[in-house]
């Protein structure tokens, strides 16, 4: 019997679909060869520091004294519910469940069916060693490029060892490692230094950090006036536009007045005409990135909603498997797409089989192909508007480069000089037959150049234009995607012609990816730059990025903490993933190197005494970790945390803690400091009830206890109506203290 484990249920259900007359269980699908259950992706994560460094008196606190955390080995764990710390009921149930089945007598072989790539392999690695522990079974692994039946059956006789994909799950637990030690270490070290939760990772920060400089740019930019000279004259009836590539200074109009009168005494002639017929090629098929690019532009879908779609459309078995940072088919599955072709013949496209290097190209596939159709079309009620968006983009993709009608176009091109001071081209192109076009986007128009013949002279009058220099564009979803995938290449507009022609090598960028000197992957990316956003570090409207408040507090905090996180750093360690991954390094060397570095950050860092966080959105109110005075019960120091004022005495058993934020009014280091030097402070502003009314009021200490104090008569602010005051001597909010020792002001009613 062989148990098949799927990364989740969807992709149960689809095995099942493709096995055929299996029996619903609770909880698993059941025949005689088959036993088919889920995870519901990750049911195991790492650790957290408190693992490894137990808190002291059973109290967990991020402090400095256990960073940075270096484990021996790492632990996994069932994964914890977010709110209660606890493990999720349900996680621990599915888990049990895949335990039992995984240690049934007749169950011989386990089957690794997680998602084809390196996440997925480790999300099922994980639950099987963790479920068997020290017993062996046959495992092995199910690969899928997509959901249909057709496929899952193909694949099912075509399984392969587990150990085939050592190096796969290698690379994922090095990822994993690595992408802990940099979150973890240095979120917890930037929010301890700075006072502010700050979500630092590997790949976030130079993701961030890229989008800042380029506003930063743009918001410093100076625009300078330069000067060209041009022409735009009628030569037989037809205007001629000539713009020399020659710049001057602001302060060189003359120069260019000279240039110009120099142009029109030496007059101009047509030096040469050439008029070709020429094949214009389709686009290439999809990546993911190149897919959420067109999608990004066209429809302002941000990349997480057209991922969740992709994805959706997958699980569906509409699309071939999602997260693939190739735009060629591999060479052996030459077969699959003529039988999608020969369904996509009878909806009346015009498509035939084309075997050309510019679709089928193995070196240029590392795991995934490009993204196609499946030979499962659907309807088009089947599917929503956006999803509908989506499916016909990449089969309108599919359709044009397989498409039996060329787009022939005819090229023109006319060179005239004037005298040997310069030469200008004309360049121009006319569709004669659409072909695949009519299938799918072609932006370039019809451009007809003037009738011109060699030795005709054309008719000129230049003089100085005013130009003005202009800022860089703010980031788009395109133009970022384009960025991450190779952010070492010079950033130059590749000429379209050129790439429909074929002779645009795009070898450099595919060697960057294989090489890992991409920032984050195609499977990661969508994930954090919306992680990104949800931060308050970016802000995406319609398919521009720009920096947020957020964003800039984080790269001024890393940035006086000695932190880069630059994309050097980053591609460094995507380089080492790779290097695991063809087995030239080993899980442990690179996660020396991520520690290494960390380190290093560690160590510049104690130098630094003041941080000077000119870009914080709001006042902070004082410093994390910051003394503010002695604790009215015990005498200990009370100091400043993420959430709360609390006494260090809470070792010995005090109990003493004040919210740092009160009716939605922060209490600033210096005021709580004033309240447990005086025992009061001055009269405070802004506080808001629970309906939503403005009120002041002084804090005070009464019993060990912060309370508010309406019995003095107070100043009224300016403008502010004074609310109905009420004794509030032992009014409390949400402290989770001893009775009658508590010590967070209420929040009054009116």
């Amino acid at each position: 019997m062989k148990l098949i484990i799927a990364e989740k249920p969807s992709l149960a259900r689809n095995i099942v679909a493709g096995i055929g007359k299996m029996e619903k269980k609770n909880g698993y699908f059941i025949n005689d060869e088959y036993i088919v259950s889920w995870a519901f992706g990750h049911l195991f994560s790492l650790a957290d520091i408190e693992y490894y460094a137990p808190p002291k008196n059973g109290r967990a606190r991020w402090t400095l004294e256990n960073l940075p955390c270096f484990p021996e080995k790492f632990h996994f764990e069932l994964k914890k519910d977010s709110a209660s710390h606890e493990v999720d009921p349900g996680v621990k149930r599915q888990f049990d469940l895949l335990t039992s089945l995984c240690r049934r007598k007749d169950v011989d072989t386990v089957v690794n069916a997680g998602d084809a790539d390196r996440e997925g392999e480790i999300i099922v690695r994980l639950c099987v060693s963790n479920a068997l522990g020290d017993e062996k079974k046959r495992f092995l692994r199910l690969w899928l490029p997509d959901q249909t039946p057709e496929t899952v059956r193909s694949a099912l006789s075509e399984m392969k060892g587990e150990e085939e994909y050592e190096n796969l799950a290698s690379e994922g637990f090095a990822r994993t490692y690595i992408d802990w030690l940099y979150g973890v270490n240095l979120t917890r070290y930037a929010t301890i230094r700075t006072g502010k939760l700050l979500r630092v990772g590997r790949v976030i920060v130079p993701i961030v950090r890229a989008i800042y400089e380029r506003d930063l740019e743009i918001r410093n930019f100076v625009p300078d006036t330069y000067f060209v000279i041009q022409s735009a004259e009628k030569t037989n009836g037809e205007l001629v536009e000539l713009v020399s590539k020659n710049k001057f200074a602001k302060d060189e109009r003359d120069k260019a007045q000279a240039m110009a009168d120099l142009y029109n005494r030496t007059g101009a002639v047509v030096t040469d005409v050439k008029s070709k017929t020429d094949v214009i090629r389709p686009g290439k098929l999809y990546s993911l990135s190149t897919l959420q690019n067109v999608l990004g532009k066209k429809y302002k879908m941000s990349m997480k909603e057209s991922l969740e779609i992709i994805q959706r459309l997958y699980e569906n078995g509409y699309l071939t498997y999602p997260r693939t940072n190739s735009e060629y088919l591999a060479t052996a599955e030459k077969d699959k797409v003529r039988a999608i072709l020969a369904g996509v013949a009878k909806l009346g496209y015009p498509v035939r089989f084309r075997d050309s290097k510019y679709i089928f190209d193995d070196s240029k596939i590392e795991s995934h192909s490009a993204l196609t159709p499946t030979y499962k079309i659907p309807a088009k009620d089947k599917l929503t508007e956006r999803e509908n968006q989506v499916y016909s983009t990449v089969f309108r993709r599919f359709v044009a480069v397989f498409c039996s009608e060329e787009c022939i176009a005819e090229r023109s091109e006319i060179n005239i000089a004037v005298g040997n001071l310069e030469t200008f081209t004309l360049k121009g192109t006319v569709i004669r037959q659409p072909g695949w076009t009519k299938y799918d986007d072609y932006g370039q128009k019809d451009k007809i150049l003037p009738k011109l013949a060699v030795g005709e002279v054309v008719n000129i009058n230049f003089a100085p234009a005013e130009k003005q220099t202009v800022p860089p564009k703010h980031y788009t979803i395109e133009t970022l995607n384009n960025y991450l995938k190779n952010p070492f290449k010079e950033d130059k507009a590749k000429a379209k012609e050129l790439e429909e022609s074929g002779e645009v090598d795009d070898a450099e960028d595919y060697k960057a990816v294989f090489e890992g000197l991409e920032l984050g992957t195609e499977a990661t990316r969508t994930g954090i730059i919306d992680n990104a956003k949800k931060s308050g570090y970016i802000d995406l409207k319609k398919d521009v990025y720009t920096i947020m408040s957020g964003g800039e507090f984080l790269i001024n905090s890393l940035t006086e903490l000695g932190i880069t996180m630059d994309k050097y750093k980053t591609a460094e360690l995507g380089k080492a993933l790779k290097k695991v991954y063809h087995g030239e390094m080993s899980i442990d060397d690179s996660v020396k190197l991520a520690e290494s570095e960390i380190s290093d950050i560690f160590k510049a860092g104690e130098g630094v005494t003041n941080l000077i966080l000119q870009a914080d959105p709001e006042p902070t109110g004082g410093v994390y970790g910051e003394n503010v005075g002695k604790c009215p019960l015990c005498g200990s120091p009370v100091v400043r945390g993420r959430k709360s004022y609390g006494c260090m005495g809470y070792k010995d058993g005090c109990t003493f803690k004040s919210g740092i934020v009160i009716c939605k009014r922060e209490i600033t280091s210096d005021e709580m400091r004033m309240l447990l030097e005086r025992g009061t402070t001055r009269t405070l502003y802004g506080f808001i009830s629970q309906k939503g009314k403005k009120f002041s009021a002084k804090l005070v200490l009464r019993d060990g206890n912060v309370v508010f104090d309406f019995a003095a008569k107070q100043a009224e602010k300016p403008g502010e109506k004074p609310e109905e005051k009420k004794s509030a001597a032992k009014a409390t909010a949400k402290a989770k203290t001893p009775a009658k020792r508590s010590t967070r002001a209420a929040k009054p009613k009116e």
